[in-house]
């Protein structure tokens, strides 16, 4: 099948939106298309891994400063971008379930025993634990992608988002 093409959004060091193409394939025996993503993109975000974890480490100096970590991330990332306060907070709803799910797979390669549980605290302070138990800094770049690729070498499947093919699963 022909690819599709879909944005592409990094925010560092710069913005910039590149369109890029996906392969697109049929599975014969399912009869569904299906696409196969490029490691640094989640499914269904335009904005890359990097974007979206960068933003949230500037979210979370700003929240550890005492100050609104969704407004303080949207204001330090390039206006271009479109980044608002609900995207940010979005963006951590969506990173703290892949990192729930992915937890036990993420705890043989780093140290998750300081993760603080949800129902307990903020999401800012869960999102902290994890930052600090997977060595996510804010100045450290790239933040995301050996995660990412740890993960996804371990079990061949997405850290953050959800594929098509996993909305579908209800499908015969």
């Amino acid at each position: 099948m022909t690819p599709y093409w879909r944005y592409a959004i990094e925010l560092f060091p710069e913005f910039h939106k590149e369109p890029i193409p996906i392969g697109r394939f049929l599975c014969r025996q399912r009869r569904m298309t299906f696409s196969l993503l490029p490691i640094q993109l989640i499914p269904y975000f335009q904005y890359t891994v990097e974007a979206v974890l960068g933003t949230l480490l500037l979210g979370w100096d700003y929240w550890q400063g005492g100050q609104g970590g969704f407004w303080g991330a949207s204001l330090k990332v390039d206006p271009d971008s479109l980044v608002t306060p609900w995207l940010v907070a979005f963006w951590l709803s969506a990173i703290l379930r892949g990192l729930r799910r992915g937890h036990s797979v993420l705890g043989r390669f780093y140290d998750l025993t300081g993760i603080v549980t949800p129902k307990e605290v903020s999401s800012w302070k869960e999102a902290a634990s994890y930052f600090l138990g997977l060595g996510l800094k804010v100045k450290t770049r790239p933040v995301g992608i050996q995660l990412v690729h740890v993960y996804t070498q371990a079990t061949r499947q997405f850290l953050f988002g959800i594929p098509s093919q996993q909305r579908a699963s209800n499908r015969p």
